[in-house]
């Protein structure tokens, strides 16, 4: 559990602004592509099945889920790769919770991010997970929904987005079930995410085949960069990415290969 001796920009703008931040593992994934992906501690097996299907090929495109590693969507859609995630704890970094998800919360804290405003020794209160959820949608670019009630806490997460104008996202859901997400629907607030792929490919880097991209490499020429450019920021791997057709040079600009 360390102190960030900088600010963290996409906190500036939160009301109220964290005073201190405390964290534990890799802070590169701040810089990459961020969304926040929330819902019930309960979600239905269609809901765990989606989310599981989404934060998998959101992760292979270069994109770190957010979340705070509750039971339900939270974990589910941050277990999917354990490495490409950033937790936002409601408590100190030296108190894991829930209990239930230690192993995987233990996981983040060495090989992803966790992030915390609390000093040592602070236990999770009712207030602490409000304010943790203003700090989840603030690090990204959207929000996720992925299933939630009337009275769930997530709808306080959709307040959040809308006072910071993100856009919220939720999975389709029947008329009887998930209740609290139809509703944002209806009152034309969030968006709906009919199609995966489609979906995945608007926000995470996809190759000419409609793959993901996880490779940062790949990522970065997939933007179309100069020669010169890529062999400035990664030297001698462009050279034998091009050799194996990984990478193609057109007109001194890469592409990705095929």
């Amino acid at each position: 559990m360390k102190k960030l001796n900088f600010e963290i920009e996409e906190f500036k703008k939160v009301k109220p602004k964290p005073k201190n931040i405390y964290y534990s593992g890799n802070l590169e994934l701040l810089k990459r592509k961020k969304i926040s992906i929330v819902g019930t501690r309960r979600p239905s097996n269609y809901t765990k099945t989606k989310i599981f299907e989404l934060s998998s090929k959101l992760t292979r495109g270069g994109v770190v889920i957010v979340s705070g590693s509750a039971m339900g969507v939270d974990i589910i859609s941050q277990s999917v790769a354990l490495d490409s995630t950033i937790s936002i704890m409601p408590c100190s970094l030296d108190n894991i919770y829930p209990k239930v998800n230690k192993n995987q919360v233990e996981k983040i804290y060495q090989n992803g991010l966790a992030l915390s405003e609390y000093e040592k020794e602070f236990m999770p209160t009712k207030w602490s997970f409000v304010a943790r959820n203003r700090l989840v949608v603030a690090l990204s670019e959207i929000l996720i929904i992925a299933e939630a009630d009337l009275k769930s806490g997530s709808l306080t997460s959709a307040r959040f987005a809308k006072e910071l104008k993100k856009d919220i996202y939720v999975l389709p859901h029947r008329i009887d079930e998930s209740i609290g997400t139809n509703q944002l629907v209806k009152d034309g607030i969030a968006k709906v995410i009919y199609d995966i792929d489609e979906f995945v490919g608007e926000f995470a880097d996809i190759d000419s085949n409609g793959e993901a991209l996880s490779d940062d490499v790949l990522i970065f020429c997939n933007k179309n960069p100069t020669y010169e450019e890529a062999v400035s920021k990664f030297g001698d791997i462009i050279f034998e990415y091009e050799l194996l057709g990984k990478i193609i040079v057109e007109n001194g600009f890469l592409k990705v290969g095929i």
